[in-house]
């Protein structure tokens, strides 16, 4: 099987939403040029962000199709993220709220892109 190791977002800005994300979850550029930025999420595991205008072949879906979800321990990090996302200017769109997979809210990014932070209900 294919070794999953990258997540690429379309975004209008890759050095904008680079510094974005590097401000957000406190991780470096590591590569960035005016049509993509790379970022290391995990051991292996990248983002990705590519101009929706340079993407070959051009790209039809549109933002907040699909979700980047963030695990965290405990219900206090889900609320202590949210108050931080918030103080941030992010735009929530789910205000922390049990579900039956455990405790979430979501945020958007700058360029609509869902970003779910969870904490599975078994870890309460």
């Amino acid at each position: 099987m294919p070794e999953f190791n990258f997540l690429i977002l379309y975004v209008d800005n890759p050095p904008n939403s680079a510094a974005f994300y590097s401000d957000l979850l406190g991780i470096p550029v590591i590569e960035q040029s005016p049509t993509f930025a790379m970022l290391p999420l995990r051991e292996g595991v990248m983002l990705g962000l590519w101009s929706r205008h340079t993407v070959e072949p051009a790209a039809a879906g549109a933002a907040g199709s699909v979700e980047t979800a963030f695990a965290v321990s405990d219900v206090g990090e889900v609320e202590r993220l949210h108050g931080d996302w918030k103080a941030r200017g992010l735009r929530i769109i789910q205000e922390p709220t049990r579900m039956d997979f455990g405790t979430t809210f979501v945020a958007l990014d700058p360029d609509g892109h869902r970003l779910r932070v969870f904490v599975p209900q078994d870890a309460g």
